[in-house]
C-alpha cells in the first residue's frame, strides 16, 4: 500500500510516517509513503499557490496551476499499474467512516489532496479527485490533518501491519462500540477489576465483554444501535439473535429502572 500525499507542509506528515507502528510498517516494506511538496510546482519565485476566488467573499483560494502539476507528477511518479484512488479531504465531502477506512484499505496506492485556506480550485476536483471525503462535520484550517485521520485509518487494516486478532473486536469492527479494557494493577486507587476477567473462563468473559459492547454502544451510540437491529443477521453491519438478545434484555431493564423512577 502506498500513500502520496500532496500538501504545502510536507514536514506535518513525513514526522507521522517517520515514527512508531508506521515506521515499522515503512521498514518492513508494507507501506510506501512520497510526500510532493506543491509549492515545487508554483511558477513564480515567490511559490505563490492561492489567490482570492472569483466572486468575491473571504480567504483565499489555492490556484489550480501548481496542484495540477503536481498531481500530474504524482502520477507519472506511481510506480503501481492502476491508477492511484485520488482523494480530496474537504469539510463538505462524504463522511469518512470504518467502512470508508476497509475500502481504501485494500487499494494499491492512494493519493491524498490537502487542502488550505478556503480549499482548491473546482476544475482541479472535476478533473482528477474520485473521492471528496471529510472526517466530520467542522472545519480544519490544516487538510493535512484530515489526511493523516484517513491514512491512520486504513494503514492499520492492510494484512501484517497489527495482528489481525487485534481488529476483530474493535469499535465499528461488527457495528458495536469496543468493551472497557482493564490491566495491571489488580487494585487501583481503590478502583478494582471486574472479577470475571480474573476468573479464566473464558465463555463467561466473552459474554461479558459482548454485554458491556452492547451496554456502551445503546449509551453513546444509539444510532449504531438502530443501523444494526435494521440490517437482516448474516449481512455487514448487522446483529445476530445473541446481540439482538442482549439489547432487548438490556432496554427491558432500563425502562423497567425508568418506570420505578416515575
Amino acid at each position: 500500500m502506498k500513500y502520496t500525499v500532496l500538501t504545502l507542509f510536507p514536514e506535518i506528515t513525513d514526522t507521522f510516517f517517520a515514527t512508531s507502528i508506521m515506521a515499522k510498517a515503512i521498514k518492513k516494506g508494507i507501506i510506501e509513503y512520497c510526500a510532493v511538496n506543491i509549492r515545487d510546482f508554483a511558477a513564480d519565485k515567490h511559490k505563490t499557490c492561492d489567490d482570492a476566488p472569483y466572486g468575491g467573499g473571504p480567504g483565499m483560494l489555492m490556484l489550480p496551476e501548481p496542484l495540477d502539476l503536481a498531481i500530474k507528477h504524482a502520477l507519472s511518479a506511481s510506480e503501481n499499474a492502476e491508477k492511484p484512488r485520488i482523494i480530496y479531504l474537504s469539510p463538505s465531502g462524504r463522511p469518512f467512516n470504518q467502512g470508508l477506512a476497509r475500502e481504501f484499505s485494500a487499494e494499491k496506492e492512494l493519493l491524498l489532496i490537502c487542502g488550505r485556506y478556503e480549499g482548491i480550485d473546482q476544475r482541479i476536483i472535476d478533473r482528477y479527485v474520485d473521492d471528496e471525503i471529510s472526517v466530520g462535520d467542522y472545519v480544519l484550517s490544516s487538510g493535512e490533518v484530515a489526511a493523516l485521520a484517513v491514512i491512520d485509518a486504513t494503514y492499520r487494516l492492510v494484512d501484517d501491519v497489527i495482528c489481525a486478532d487485534s481488529l476483530t473486536e474493535e469499535s465499528f469492527s461488527d457495528g458495536l462500540l469496543e468493551y472497557p479494557q482493564f490491566t495491571r494493577p489488580e487494585v487501583f486507587d481503590t478502583m478494582k477489576v471486574p472479577e470475571i476477567l480474573l476468573s479464566g473462563h473464558h465463555e463467561q468473559i466473552r459474554l461479558w465483554r459482548l454485554e458491556k459492547r452492547v451496554e456502551k454502544t445503546l449509551r453513546f451510540r444509539p444510532d449504531l444501535i438502530k443501523r444494526g437491529r435494521e440490517i437482516a443477521d448474516g449481512v455487514s453491519g448487522g446483529f445476530n439473535k445473541e446481540i439482538n438478545s442482549i439489547i432487548e434484555r438490556l432496554v427491558r431493564a432500563s425502562e423497567g429502572e425508568k418506570n420505578e423512577r416515575d
